[in-house]
């Protein structure tokens, strides 16, 4: 039996409505959208890697980081999200769908390993790990979304709504009699679910820097538990300090 082809799609843009150009934002020396795309890579879950970006020309930098990367590409519509992913997953000829959000650069690759290895169990539609969900206790930032071709098509040719084109993910969560929604516990050692780890505003950014300039340089691959560790010893020492 032919097993079933796991395909990342990595949404971006550099119009983003709260921080246009944070695709491009310099983290430790490289491009955001850099970061997130190495972070991704050694999943071992995936079969194939694509950025899936805008027809748009600012987004042609977008595709020259991508290729740098040895990623994958794809250019669709600027806003409706649902069918820029179900273009993407149907010229990748995916059978399973991972969405992973671009502006997530703490991402980690253990753990899309595994709500990619629960979905894959059957028991769910619609499997989520990339923030707290049913009391997982996720950090916001560190996993993905995964569904399979047939539930996206599906989504594609039934919603109209502008708001579920632009945030999939939001049909799903509205429809718990069509969907099962599941997700996979925490590890307690980075159980901490008030951890927000992506980026959508200057303070976030400044935030996710911090992190990248103390960790990025002793060691690349950092993990979520070092990031903990600074938190609570560097960071929020600091912010006692400041008063």
């Amino acid at each position: 039996m032919k097993s079933k082809k796991v395909v990342a799609i990595i949404q971006a843009r550099m119009g983003s409505k709260r921080l246009p150009g944070k695709s491009m934002a310099d983290l430790a020396g490289r491009p955001l959208i850099w970061q997130v795309l190495e972070r991704v890579k050694p999943c071992r879950q995936i079969d194939e890697i694509v950025l899936a970006t805008t027809t748009t020309q600012e987004d042609d930098i977008l595709i020259g980081v991508a290729e740098e990367c040895g990623v994958r590409t794809f250019r669709g519509s600027e806003n409706d999200l649902v069918d820029r992913y179900y273009q993407a997953a149907k010229k990748f000829e995916a059978d399973i769908v991972v969405r992973i959000g671009a502006d997530n650069p703490m991402l980690e690759h253990e753990e899309i390993d595994r709500i990619i290895e629960y979905h894959k169990t059957g028991n769910s539609d619609f499997s989520y790990n990339a923030m707290e969900i049913q009391g997982s206790g996720y950090p916001d930032g560190l996993g993905a979304e995964v569904f399979d071709f047939e539930k996206l098509e599906e989504l594609w040719k039934i919603t109209s709504d502008p708001r579920n084109r632009e945030h999939p993910h939001t049909y799903f969560f509205e429809h718990p009699e069509k969907y099962r929604i599941g997700t996979v516990s925490c590890p307690q050692e980075f159980r901490r679910p008030e951890l927000k780890l992506d980026v959508n505003t200057p303070e976030e950014l400044k935030f996710l820097r911090a992190i990248y300039e103390y960790w990025y340089p002793k060691k690349k691959n950092f993990h979520i538990t070092d990031v903990i560790w600074w938190f609570d010893n560097i960071y929020s020492s600091a912010k006692i300090a400041q008063g």
